[in-house]
């Protein structure tokens, strides 16, 4: 244990933030860099497709669903590959490491956001869509200004629990050398080569202390919302009582 204490004491540093700022930024920052732009980047295509997921269009709905089926098919280490040599193809010149996984994250994420905004919009209650076509909306006004805002607020604790998912998907980024924490803790065991075990070990503590915190957030989150709806379901309630006595007898 003494092992461990001293190596991170030596490369805290490295683990944190990698050479910066006398080389470039890595570590944690970048995992965490990596993790948010891929969820926030992804987030509008998620959504566009969650919509044609359920469009009312069969041909957008089984496009959508296509692409879905085929994202989540394949491993991400593959989708790394393919990025990472079919961009510079298709642009022209060579792209590096982080452009690679942002880019990768981004298509990787937005399929399994999809099915997260796609089950939020049918979880509303019935009729929600009814009522907002009633009042003269349009089918796109009616996503846009009802249904969606109201299932992304639910969605929140799993859109926290899929970016617990993106964290320790980075770590696939070594081996394209993405400078991520993974990487960084490959740099210090090639430097110390006989403690593989205490340096992978601090790595997992790490990655364990990190995703623990967001998914007892989410499970905070989780609980907030429960509570607010229950709150509101009481409240509906005991309007719907105090009118029922306040109505004369017919």
């Amino acid at each position: 244990m003494g092992d461990v204490f001293t190596i991170l004491s030596d490369n805290w540093m490295l683990l944190l933030i990698g050479q910066y700022p006398t080389g470039p930024l890595g570590g944690l920052a970048i995992t965490v860099l990596l993790s948010l732009l891929g969820l926030l980047l992804a987030f509008p295509l998620s959504v566009c497709i969650a919509v044609a997921r359920i469009s009312p269009f069969a041909w957008l709905r089984r496009s959508a669903m296509a692409l879905i089926y085929v994202v989540r098919g394949v491993p991400l280490v593959m989708f790394i590959f393919w990025v990472y040599f079919f961009v510079p193809l298709l642009i022209g010149r060579t792209v590096g490491g982080f452009t690679t996984m942002v880019v990768t994250l981004v298509i990787y994420q937005a399929a399994y956001l999809a099915e997260i905004v796609r089950a939020g919009l049918e979880g509303l209650p019935q009729g929600q869509e009814e009522a907002a076509r009633a009042v003269g909306l349009s089918y796109m006004q009616a996503m846009t200004k009802v249904l969606l805002p109201q299932a992304l607020y639910n969605m929140v604790p799993a859109m926290i629990s899929q970016f617990v998912s993106t964290i320790k998907e980075t770590s696939l980024g070594y081996v394209i050398s993405v400078n991520e924490l993974t990487f960084a803790a490959n740099q210090i065991n090639s430097t110390l080569l006989i403690k593989p075990f205490q340096v992978y070990f601090i790595l997992a503590a790490i990655y364990f202390a990190l995703c623990f915190s967001l998914t007892q957030f989410a499970r905070h989150m989780e609980g907030r919302i429960a509570a607010k709806r229950a709150g509101t379901a009481k409240s509906k309630a005991a309007s719907a009582h105090t009118n029922a006595k306040v109505l004369p007898a017919a």
